[in-house]
């Protein structure tokens, strides 16, 4: 079962739904890898994955920050993403690629638990109302003066980056 982004999952953002699109991505590739029973590319999706799930938490608190948010219930559950990613990878990785159908069931059920049910719907929706009223395109200026327009072009070239099949092209590029 692959995992989908669809226009519900829409936190209001051009970044942070990007960063979402991403991620979501990432986790099919690392469904890919466990069906794959591919050790290597799972050790690097993993590596992928925790380092575009640390460029994203920022760029939520950062916006979060700037539009004044609430995020005391982000951070922590940030946190503890991070440490389930890698307890995740870790119990993965030292499996060697040897485990059972029930166990690839079971990792990959937790992976699209965490992002689409915790992550997006749970905590991340919670800035929708704050976000919409900003515009799509939104990103915290830095300096006086400038524009929206980071946050459109920022979007893009993830999409770009990612646009071909991350197993087969990105993972052997790292």
């Amino acid at each position: 079962m692959k995992l989908a982004w669809t226009e519900q999952l829409s936190v209001g953002n051009a970044v942070i739904d990007s960063d979402h699109k991403n991620l979501i991505k990432m986790i099919d590739d690392i469904v890919h890898a466990i069906g794959a029973r591919d050790r290597h590319a799972l050790a690097k999706a993993f590596k992928l994955l925790e380092s575009l799930l640390c460029v994203h938490f920022a760029n939520e608190e950062h916006i979060a920050q700037v539009i004044e948010f609430d995020f005391s219930k982000h951070k922590p559950a940030q946190q503890f993403s991070l440490k389930e990613i890698r307890r995740l990878r870790d119990e993965l990785i030292t499996k060697d690629g040897v485990w059972p159908d029930g166990a690839a069931d079971h990792f990959t059920s937790s992976l699209k638990c965490w992002m689409i049910d915790r992550h997006i719907i749970n905590l991340d929706m919670l800035m929708k109302p704050a976000l919409q009223a900003l515009g799509y395109e939104y990103w915290p200026s830095w300096k006086e003066g400038e524009t929206n327009y980071t946050a459109g072009h920022t979007a893009n070239l993830y999409m770009q980056l990612f646009d071909k099949p991350f197993v087969n092209s990105t993972i052997s590029q790292l």
